[in-house]
């Protein structure tokens, strides 16, 4: 099962992911996805490995952004690709068969080509405008995701992502989409993420409720 919830980590370095993926899974977080850009390969897989071991500690899923060897490497939860990252069915080849594959998409044919390349999810965005990202897409808006899932009509879970906050959320489960990713607006704010779950009708774990507790 897909979590509704993914939180994507932001940082001006390495070490402020790591932080960031720390204070996501103290919060109740139980999907958090590495996403390190401009970083050699070498460091990506240390700052990765440190992931895991922060995850595991909460029982969080860990997915690593465009890294399929490091995913299989640190025994990361999946990979998510972006559109011009390898192919999924490339990805799939190498990873162990329990390791998740999600997708970027922008539009209803990107959204086509995950499904047929057999990916757990896709990523499809933006829903506004979002400093998060280069070179964002155009935005899709609420009517933008009511026509793709409406066209679409697939059992991939379909997460929203791009400048998403609390508010939103009522709405785009009214698109039918399965889920969101969110960045900023959790890492300007961790104990959003406790709003974020009850609005998508997700829970906590046990370990998450009993790290909650005790902060």
């Amino acid at each position: 099962m897909i979590p509704k919830l993914h939180y994507i980590s932001q940082g001006n370095t390495p070490e402020a992911h790591l932080d960031n993926l720390q204070k996501a899974c103290s919060h109740g977080a139980t999907l958090v996805q590495l996403r390190l850009k401009n970083v050699p390969l070498d460091q990506v897989l240390i700052i990765a490995r440190e992931a895991r071991t922060i995850t595991a500690q909460y029982d969080t899923k860990l997915i690593i952004n465009d890294h399929y060897e490091v995913a299989k490497e640190v025994k990361a939860d999946g990979v998510h690709l972006g559109k011009t990252d390898s192919c999924p069915t490339v990805a799939r080849a190498h990873l162990y068969s329990w390791q998740i594959i999600g997708g970027t998409a922008n539009t209803l044919e990107d959204c086509l080509s995950l499904r047929d390349k057999g990916v757990d999810y896709i990523g499809l965005g933006p829903l506004r405008f979002t400093t998060t990202k280069k070179n964002l897409s155009p935005v899709l808006g609420y009517n933008g995701y009511h026509l793709i899932t409406e066209t679409l009509k697939t059992k991939t879970p379909i997460i929203a992502i791009g400048g998403i906050t609390v508010d939103d959320v009522t709405d785009l489960l009214e698109t039918g989409i399965h889920g969101i990713a969110v960045s900023g607006e959790i890492t300007h704010d961790f104990t959003k993420i406790e709003a974020f779950q009850k609005s998508l009708g997700a829970s906590f774990n046990k370990e998450q409720h009993h790290t909650l507790n005790n902060i």
